[in-house]
């Protein structure tokens, strides 16, 4: 049963749209934001290594099992001030059904003793127009993720008669879907091999997160990583394709890591995009965009630096990245970010700020701890009708 505070008021009339979201930057209207109830530390498994930050050559393994109360609660005051701000610029704020993480999961192709947490529901969920679509997910801990935003979608999808509502299917996360190799390349190897794009997932099942697409209009945009495969992209495309998307891959080659794009490549309005100067966008995918009239600006190294990063955190310091867009013209950033802030505002951005370094250790900030269900706005096609290959 979804609690309390997920249940805003809203119209009984089946004429009701709630769920309609293009794009990262339309004005926004309706939002999940996660929490850090029950908690676990990420486990070791095929498709994923978690080390502690600054332990390179040490024997200190990463921790197992739940998170510490304390921990968990500085995250969530950090949730609730991000949902509380939110409110007060109009957005509807839901929250997931809180979900017992500390206990473990088990098919029968695999078994984790413990599973992860609610905090990043970007990672598992994605607006499409007026379609919700729950991805397949990569790691065996989060296999069960889509769980806490069941009641929000069962309620999305009575009271909006337009909603689509689709689960991708589930992969096996056997032991065989994993290169398990991979976690054994050297850094030289690595670079070696980086044309490549063959990550710690096999190229057998189709396998994605949501976090890996960004949204522009009619075009979606689908990062090859260690989180979504080409069987992965293949499936968006023969399932959003007949619905008048266009699906399309990008690679970020100097990536050796890839997870999620959200650090990587932000788009801000039309024909802006925040990049990454440590991850530039292949050069052929790079001239697509400026073809169309798009304009990079280069994010500035954070303010916060690596050394600064919670111990736990797995994200890299280009986290300073991780934005949320509440409009055209207005941005949320992490309060630390100041030399981001000044970029934005530069590009004529209202930037709100708030304190979010402590959700950092949950796998992401801003952009990763929400999901977007109603922004205002129609599909629109910024790419000219053309088709990237």
């Amino acid at each position: 049963m979804v609690d309390t505070e997920t249940v805003a008021a809203t119209a009984t009339d089946t004429s009701t749209t709630i769920v309609n979201s293009w794009n990262e930057w339309d004005p926004l209207e309706e939002i999940v934001v996660g929490r850090a109830d029950n908690a676990s530390f990420d486990p070791r498994e095929p498709g994923y290594r978690p080390q502690i930050r600054g332990a390179a050559g040490s024997t200190e393994e990463f921790p197992s099992g739940p998170k510490d109360a304390e921990t968990i609660r500085k995250a969530n005051r950090e949730l609730d001030d991000l949902s509380s701000l939110l409110r007060e610029r109009g957005v509807t704020v839901r929250r997931p059904t809180p979900t017992d993480f500390r206990v473990g999961a088990r098919t029968p192709d695999f078994e984790v003793a413990t599973q992860y947490c609610s905090v990043c529901p970007r990672d598992v969920m994605i607006t499409l127009g007026n379609q919700v679509l729950e991805a397949t997910m990569s790691r065996r801990a989060r296999f069960f993720e889509y769980l806490p935003y069941r009641e929000l979608v069962r309620q999305y999808w009575t009271e909006d008669r337009r909603m689509v509502w689709t689960a991708a299917p589930k992969p096996s996360m056997a032991d065989s879907m994993y290169r398990e190799e991979f976690w054994e390349h050297s850094r030289e190897e690595r670079f070696e091999r980086m044309h490549e794009f063959e990550f710690c997932v096999g190229q057998d099942e189709p396998v994605f997160d949501a976090a890996d697409m960004t949204r522009m209009g009619r075009d979606i945009f689908v990062q090859e990583s260690m989180t979504t495969n080409r069987p992965g992209i293949d499936w968006l495309q023969r399932e959003l394709e007949p619905r008048g998307f266009r699906v399309h891959p990008v690679h970020f080659p100097l990536d050796l890591f890839p997870s999620h794009i959200d650090c990587t490549f932000v788009p801000l309005r039309p024909g802006l995009v925040l990049t990454n100067p440590d991850r530039p966008i292949r050069e052929d995918e790079r001239a697509f965009f400026a073809d169309n009239g798009w304009r990079f600006i280069d994010a500035p190294e954070a303010s916060s630096t690596n050394d600064e990063m919670p111990r736990y955190c797995q994200s890299s310091r280009w986290l300073s990245m991780n934005l949320l867009s509440v409009s055209p013209e207005t941005v949320i950033c992490e309060e630390s970010e100041t030399a981001l802030h000044d970029l934005l505002r530069s590009e004529g951005f209202e930037v709100l700020t708030i304190p979010f370094r402590n959700v950092y250790e949950f796998g992401g900030s801003l952009h990763c701890a929400t999901w977007d269900v109603r922004r205002a706005g129609n599909r629109e096609d910024y790419f000219t009708g053309t088709k990237h290959v």
